[in-house]
């Protein structure tokens, strides 16, 4: 009687222990080793050697890569005054007055009440110096007694115009919501938790000491892109989800994304005609650093934005295809590549929804302008800034796609390449 069902994967369970056999014996004449309470673990002398051979020439020109590349902090530049690049302070809100808009101090045809807001800086060579801000009606945002804020500073201006209010200081909330989520972390994920944590945060060490020092420096940007996804996937899978096949495979899976991402990223974004220069700041840092190839940049962008959707794609089709074949040690690589496959389009259907969902949240205002001018589909699609975000979009999504089908078959040859039979007899040798 035939008691294995193809249909889906539930069948790799139900195969894994016939009516009426052994299931120790059954386990025991599959290709792979697994415990009872675990995953199957691959661990072939042969295995380890094809995947080192592999991974370790890949770790380490991601190594020379860091050294060679490795900048020497931000170049030094004279602030301008314009945008992000002022001098600021910290200041605090010392009195808030109800004003008529009329007899403030400064001179306004505004009717209504205003707020006139004394403010002492409290750092920097002026500290203990007050200034008086008058906010307008129709501004959103008001100030109170004892409010921390951020002052910017132009030393070239009249001694009572040098300071002005730019914006409010979130330090405490944005710590507060950080120790929150930190919080929930640890708590569910437990130790995994905490290695998401280090992880991330050597990510963004990653991003701020070697990346963005060397675009500013005028490297590749596309060339320090890739050197620096690739640090942050090797560091991040490996310290998450510790050494082993199933990491690497989910390594080598990532980085054939990554390199069809930027291939794919290069041809239409010069197909396109895209320049990069959609936003003030992108235009600021362009006269700041005329060296810096912008449309490099928007390159890098669509390559690091597209890195940590990729690491979640990859390990859970390897980990799904790993768990198959620990249902199923007699699994064939075919059968293992199709069962995860199944797995994998419903991975792809979310995950793709939640990537286009997340750049039209990012460009919400935006397509909100486009929608008050009523603009046609055609005509909105054709904007720059708006066909940046489409080539960044589906450029990511193909990238993940393509992960699925890769980095599943990866798995399915790996799992069933291993060789743990001949392990096992060469331990009862050892122990014989």
């Amino acid at each position: 009687m035939d008691t294995t069902d193809t249909s889906d994967t539930a069948g790799f369970t139900r195969a894994a222990h016939p009516v009426g056999a052994d299931p120790t014996r059954a386990r025991a004449q599959g290709h792979c080793h697994s415990h009872a309470h675990g995953p199957a673990h691959p661990v072939s002398a042969h295995l380890r050697k094809v995947i080192a051979a592999v991974l370790v020439p890949f770790a380490a020109a991601v190594a020379i890569g860091l050294v060679v590349l490795w900048p020497n902090g931000a170049p030094a530049h004279t602030h301008t005054g314009v945008g992000f690049d002022q001098q600021t302070q910290s200041a605090q809100v010392l009195q808030v007055v109800d004003t008529p808009c009329t007899n403030g101090p400064i001179s306004t045809a505004t009717s209504g009440v205003c707020q006139r807001t004394v403010v002492q800086v409290t750092s920097g060579r002026d500290t203990g110096h007050t200034f008086t801000e008058i906010v307008q009606p129709g501004q959103l945002r008001r100030y109170t007694t004892g409010q921390r804020v951020v002052v910017a500073y132009s030393p070239g201006a009249p001694a009572n115009l040098r300071y002005s209010v730019i914006d409010v200081d979130r330090t405490v909330p944005m710590a507060a919501l950080a120790a929150v989520f930190a919080l929930a972390v640890v708590a569910v994920g437990r130790l995994r938790g905490v290695t998401a944590l280090v992880a991330l945060v050597i990510s963004f060490a990653v991003l701020t000491l070697f990346v963005l020092p060397a675009i500013l420096q005028g490297a590749n940007p596309l060339l320090v892109a890739v050197v620096g996804a690739s640090a942050i996937m090797l560091v991040a899978l490996y310290l998450c989800h510790g050494v082993g096949a199933r990491t690497s495979v989910a390594v080598l899976g990532t980085l054939c994304s990554l390199l069809l991402i930027g291939l794919l990223g290069s041809v239409f974004i010069d197909w396109a005609l895209l320049t990069g220069d959609t936003s003030d700041e992108t235009g600021l840092v362009h006269t700041l650093y005329p060296g810096i190839e912008i449309r490099g940049l928007l390159l890098a962008g669509v390559i690091i934005g597209s890195l940590g959707v990729l690491d979640d794609v990859t390990v859970t089709q390897v980990a799904a295809v790993w768990e198959l074949k620990d249902a199923d040690p007699a699994a064939t690589w075919r059968r293992l590549y199709g069962a995860g496959m199944r797995i994998g389009r419903d991975h792809i259907a979310s995950v793709v929804n939640t990537l286009v969902m997340a750049y039209a949240g990012a460009s919400l205002p935006l397509l909100l302008l486009f929608s008050i001018a009523r603009s046609g589909v055609a005509t909105v699609a054709n904007s720059e800034i708006v066909a940046e975000e489409i080539v960044r979009t589906l450029v990511g999504s193909i990238g993940l796609v393509a992960s699925v089908p890769l980095t599943t078959l990866l798995a399915a040859l790996v799992v069933c390449s291993d060789r743990p039979e001949r392990a096992h007899r060469r331990g009862r040798r050892r122990r014989a």
